[in-house]
């Protein structure tokens, strides 16, 4: 989640579903609309809902309403962590409930498309607010990269908990693997830090590398063929009246995503002309 910016097709080779322990769904057509689960939806809501106020907290300690640590206080770095987390988690389970559907790769590709899109917009964006800092590789340019990776996988079955565990374990071998071998510096370099071997975070508004973030998606597609297996009814529910319009954000995400911030923005611009 940016500090300043506000996240299988037919079988086509590999593991077999049935050989990955998952009970083989026929594909349906690529053109049949796929159903969505307001559960799912309410969740990914409940994860917009808190990057806003996440990000209005921060608007107000930028135009110096109020006086907080983004950057070291926990209160707020743990904050970020979990908002981070519980997006990834939601857009793996996505991925587990497309796979399940038989969902195929066009229509991956034109989501994906405005996914990568929106994460260019974000780089303009951010270069001209802040060309010494401006966004590279943040969450939404993170999950462009991760959902080839978790469409690619997805055979993989119950080994996507292995996979998870490894990424979420890796910056720690990464470091003490720096510390060992200097000539990994160069994964601190810009044309591979996205990866997340890093020894030191790079200077930017918004960082979600590879590692560990894929190890979330992983878990979140695991969890979600688990219960669609083993328990669908849990996925699949109708959700309390009160969380439905946490449902419809969590249906548009993706524009919510890139309008609240400018809109936020624009509002504590225009408190802060008046105070």
């Amino acid at each position: 989640m940016p500090t300043r910016w506000p996240a299988p097709a037919h079988w086509n080779g590999g593991t077999h579903p049935r050989q990955s322990g998952a009970p083989y769904t026929p594909p349906v057509p690529d053109s049949r609309p796929t159903r969505r689960f307001d559960r799912i939806d309410a969740l990914r809501g409940a994860a917009i809902a808190w990057m806003t106020a996440y990000h209005f907290a921060f608007d107000l300690d930028h135009f110096r309403f109020i006086r907080e640590d983004f950057h070291r206080d926990p209160f707020w770095t743990w904050q970020r962590t979990a908002i981070v987390s519980l997006f990834l988690f939601c857009a793996g389970l996505g991925q587990a409930v497309a796979v399940h559907q038989g969902q195929g790769w066009p229509r991956f590709w034109r989501r994906w498309a405005q996914v990568a899109a929106c994460a260019l917009l974000v780089t303009l964006g951010s270069w001209f607010m802040f060309p010494r800092s401006f966004i590279y590789f943040g969450v939404l340019h993170g999950i462009a990269v991760m959902l080839v990776v978790a469409r690619v996988t997805a055979p993989w079955g119950r080994w996507l908990w292995l996979a998870g565990a490894l990424a979420i374990a890796a910056p720690f071998a990464a470091r003490a693997a720096h510390a060992a071998w200097p000539a990994l510096e160069v994964f601190n370099t810009p044309l591979l830090n996205w990866l997340g071997w890093i020894s030191r975070k790079p200077v930017t508004e918004d960082y979600v590398p590879l590692l560990p973030w894929m190890g979330v998606m992983w878990w979140g597609m695991a969890a979600g063929r688990s219960l669609l297996r083993e328990r669908a009814a849990l996925v699949q529910g109708e959700i309390a009246p009160v969380l439905r319009p946490l449902a419809w954000m969590g249906r548009w995400s993706l524009s919510w995503y890139m309008v609240h911030q400018p809109v936020l923005i624009g509002l504590v611009m225009l408190a802060a002309a008046f105070r």
